[in-house]
């Protein structure tokens, strides 16, 4: 990498953490930070989920280690930050990507299982950014992106939930923008498409979706995690340095099209 582009888009000396990292969009995330030069903090709820994926990071160079916990749950968010810290690892920039889905209609879905949705996408981004954002302000310098959707834009059935908590967090990453832009902390999100993961294994495999994806997406086809990724990378990079409170639809045109 030139001067210019290490300047421009590199990450040495940067912390970060990714939530939901073990695997998929996350993973891809991880890997796009750390071969930029930030050593890498892997969330998930499985810790042998995390030590492979740190264990793979590590195998292509890049400084990695786990932070097993639930986003959801605010004390196990809190204990995370004070043993990274402990070990050293300051985290400036935080990228929450944890999330679940319950596709089933809004009539047929329990309060709880409401719930569970709000605690991880909505709940997990307050906890994360109430934890990380006071030594980011305390240091003047801070980068985070928290992962909306598509579905927070223009949803479809089945999914009011999901679509209601993207929705939150799009409204949530302007909120943290507002507050601590001052402080020379940015917060964006961005707002995928459909991506071709484990997480989207149900549309993989429903009839007919294939048909309406190329036919609804201009660019034809799923996005993958790697298309994902560099968005981000831009998002925490100094290139963007200006850029706070947006959400970016990384979405193939889907959200163009009439």
């Amino acid at each position: 990498m030139n001067d210019y582009l290490q300047s421009t888009f590199g990450l040495a000396g940067r912390t970060a953490l990714v939530t939901g990292a073990a695997r998929g969009i996350g993973l891809a995330i991880a890997r796009a930070l750390g071969l930029a030069g930030a050593r890498v903090a892997v969330n998930d709820l499985r810790a042998e989920a995390c030590a492979a994926a740190v264990a793979q990071l590590q195998a292509e160079g890049i400084a990695a280690r786990a932070a097993c916990f639930s986003v959801a749950d605010a004390g196990a968010v809190a204990a995370a930050q004070q043993a990274l810290q402990a070990a050293g690892w300051d985290v400036d920039t935080l990228v929450h990507n944890a999330g679940n889905q319950n596709r089933k209609p809004l009539e047929d879905m329990l309060p709880a299982e409401w719930q569970q949705l709000m605690e991880v996408h909505v709940n997990g981004a307050f906890h994360c950014a109430r934890t990380f954002l006071p030594a980011m302000r305390a240091r003047g310098f801070g980068r985070l992106v928290l992962m909306s959707s598509v579905a927070g834009q223009a949803t479809m059935p089945l999914i009011a939930a999901y679509a209601t908590a993207k929705g939150a967090v799009a409204a949530f990453t302007r909120a943290v923008a507002v507050e601590c832009g001052g402080h020379g902390i940015t917060a964006n999100a961005i707002a995928p498409g459909f991506v071709r993961t484990a997480f989207t294994a149900g549309l993989q495999q429903r009839e007919g979706f294939e048909d309406f994806l190329r036919t609804a997406v201009p660019a034809g086809r799923w996005a993958s995690p790697e298309d994902i990724a560099p968005v981000v990378l831009f998002l925490v990079s100094p290139a963007a340095g200006f850029v706070n409170g947006q959400t970016l639809a990384i979405d193939g045109g889907m959200l163009a099209r009439m």
